[in-house]
């Protein structure tokens, strides 16, 4: 059962370029939420969206349930099926090469050995509250620079 909810977004001016990154974590028993974002002046748009979720996931103090709800087809795939498949490879795509960002994607791994996590899919702006005020709160981190 669903503990907490991670809603995340990662943008970026150019890219790479400036980016941001956002997460809402809510707690669903007490209803309580956690805001938070950051920035890089040097960045990818995927290194933001994978930023968001392991800032989310560091913010939790214990092991939980938690669904990630995200417009990152490129995180929420690399979590459910990619992953696996790069760390029997030694972190190697098929072709051989080395998979990028592999220092999110490692960290992610280690999370995700904490947690027990599950994924939603939501479409960039297309209306979705939580996705738009993180996309928001990510913009406005960036700007901050």
């Amino acid at each position: 059962m669903t503990q907490v909810i991670l809603f995340t977004d990662g943008a970026c001016s150019g890219n790479p370029g400036k980016g941001g990154w956002a997460y809402i974590l809510r707690h669903l028993a007490s209803g309580k939420e956690k805001v938070c974002s950051g920035a890089d002046p040097d960045t990818t748009n995927n290194r933001m969206e994978l930023t968001a979720i392991i800032e989310g996931l560091r913010a939790l103090n214990r092991p939980v349930s938690v669904e990630v709800v995200s417009d990152s087809k490129y995180a929420l795939d690399g979590l459910e099926r990619w992953i696996h498949g790069w760390k029997k490879k030694g972190w190697k795509l098929a072709n051989g090469s080395p998979v990028k960002n592999i220092d999110l994607w490692q960290e992610l791994d280690r999370l995700a050995q904490i947690h027990q996590l599950s994924f939603t899919y939501v479409p960039g702006h297309a209306g979705h509250p939580e996705n738009e005020r993180c996309d928001q709160l990510a913009v406005q981190a960036y700007k901050a620079l």
